[in-house]
């Protein structure tokens, strides 16, 4: 699995003008899943989201993560992430999961979030998304398991 995490003051995902998920201080994650991801992945990704320590301790250096922070956590599907790039001007989503698949890890992860860490929003698979942020630093990073 796929995540663009970025660390935001705030952010929101809205569908059709409805806001689905929105947060303040916290990570703001876009998940892509490929073909071979599967449950044991969907954990380890969460894991490393919930531990990964970008956000500035006392002596302004990062080392806390949202869960020492208690900051906020939105989860957002983006199957563009999975995109083939190598070549050409036109990406290709072979590398992208089926969307069945996706949708189940995907779902996944935000119920294991919403298990750990209270503070937990998601947007929705499959639908078309408005995504505001203001990114804090900017801080973005590119994980995968």
């Amino acid at each position: 699995m796929i995540a663009l995490l970025q660390r935001v003051t705030e952010a929101r995902v809205e569908v059709a003008g409805q806001v689905k998920g929105q947060i303040g201080p916290g990570l703001l994650a876009f998940i892509g899943v490929r073909p071979d991801d599967d449950g044991a992945r969907a954990a380890r990704l969460l894991t490393r989201l919930l531990d990964y320590r970008i956000f500035a301790d006392p002596a302004g250096r990062m080392n806390l993560s949202v869960r020492d922070t208690g900051g906020g956590l939105l989860l957002v599907p983006q199957f563009t992430l999975a995109a083939d790039t190598r070549s050409g001007n036109r990406p290709g989503f072979s590398t992208a999961a089926p969307p069945q698949l996706a949708r189940a890890l995907f779902d996944e992860l935000l119920e294991l979030a919403r298990r750990q860490h209270p503070n937990t929003a998601g947007g929705e698979f499959g639908a078309h998304m408005q995504v505001h942020l203001i990114n804090d630093g900017p801080a973005t990073f590119w994980l995968e398991t």
